[in-house]
């Protein structure tokens, strides 16, 4: 049995996608569960209840760990080091295997690129409660108790992907024919993790037993783009003009008086205004799985939308 821990979210959706062709036997868990064809089983539970979380664990094999909590600085405080600790102790007493996939806020402000061996030096608070649960994992791992592994992506898109501020600000728009938005900058390169790639790359790595107990990076497509290049094409796949505003901090931090959601992105404008940059060298040589390319990544989005559109060229 395999078991999805936080299965309603863009990663797990992808990640249940890939999963069947390494077992037939699939189990989806959250709060509201909703059943997909490749799932065998679905389980209502609580992540920060322990008996809950024992139950959706027992019998697995393999337990990926891909739960999100709202983006909150203080929710994160209080739940995530509970969430971490529930799933870590029923790991342990089943004996099951466990990925968590998480981001790169532990890293905190990189100059150059960001690899598997980026010292962890958080410089958010959601940074830091993010290398607080990663401490606790990787604890355990070296202490002898658990066989574990953390995979990292890049800021997200793709197809179905709601919550990337690229969907939000961007895709949608085009597909509205209306203006965009970017953040911060448009003249620096960003990272992009293509989430069909970060699914599939995290079902091989869940089921190769050699790749446990260390980090990985999800394959990401190195010719990073500035932000003016990754409007250029997303305009170009959407067939409309690359119209867009580029909100300066200023703007966000005036905005986050009145709004507590763009108040929570503040501290994390560091990524947004310098460059961020992700390899995945480590994933794409161990296994010889390229990333998807920007353009193709892109269309594939665009074709999601209007599937008349073309592929990329």
């Amino acid at each position: 049995m395999q078991t999805i821990l936080g299965a309603n979210g863009t990663i797990a959706n992808n990640l249940v996608k890939s999963l069947p062709a390494y077992t037939d036997k699939i189990r989806l868990v959250s709060r509201h569960p909703k059943r997909v064809a490749s799932a065998t089983e679905v389980m209502a539970a609580d992540l920060l209840n322990a008996a809950q979380t024992d139950q959706a664990v027992a019998g697995s094999d393999i337990v990926y760990l891909t739960a999100g909590l709202p983006y909150n600085t203080r929710v994160w405080r209080e739940q995530w080091p509970t969430l971490m600790a529930h799933v870590i102790e029923a790991c342990k007493r089943h004996g099951a295997r466990l990925v968590f996939f998480s981001n790169v806020y532990p890293y905190g402000k990189v100059e150059g690129w960001m690899t598997e061996e980026t010292p962890v030096n958080p410089t958010s608070k959601k940074g830091e409660v993010r290398a607080k649960i990663e401490e606790h994992l990787m604890g355990e791992v070296r202490r002898g108790n658990l066989q574990a592994m953390i995979v990292r992506g890049a800021d997200f898109y793709g197809p179905a992907t709601p919550l990337s501020f690229l969907t939000m600000m961007l895709f949608d728009n085009y597909a509205k024919k209306k203006s965009a938005q970017w953040i911060a900058r448009d003249d620096v390169r960003h990272s992009f993790t293509y989430t069909p790639d970060a699914g599939k790359a995290t079902a091989l790595l869940g089921n190769t037993p050699d790749a446990y107990n260390q980090v990985w990076h999800a394959p990401t497509d190195r010719h990073a783009l500035t932000g003016k290049e990754f409007i250029g094409l997303t305009a170009k796949a959407f067939g409309v003009k690359p119209d867009y505003l580029v909100l300066k901090k200023w703007m966000l931090r005036l905005g986050g008086l009145m709004d507590g959601n763009i108040r929570e992105v503040i501290e994390m404008l560091y990524q947004s205004d310098a460059e961020y940059l992700f390899d995945s060298g480590k994933f794409e040589k161990a296994f010889g799985v390229p990333p998807t390319s920007y353009p193709d990544g892109i269309a594939a989005v665009a074709r999601s939308y209007n599937p008349s559109l073309p592929s990329a060229q």
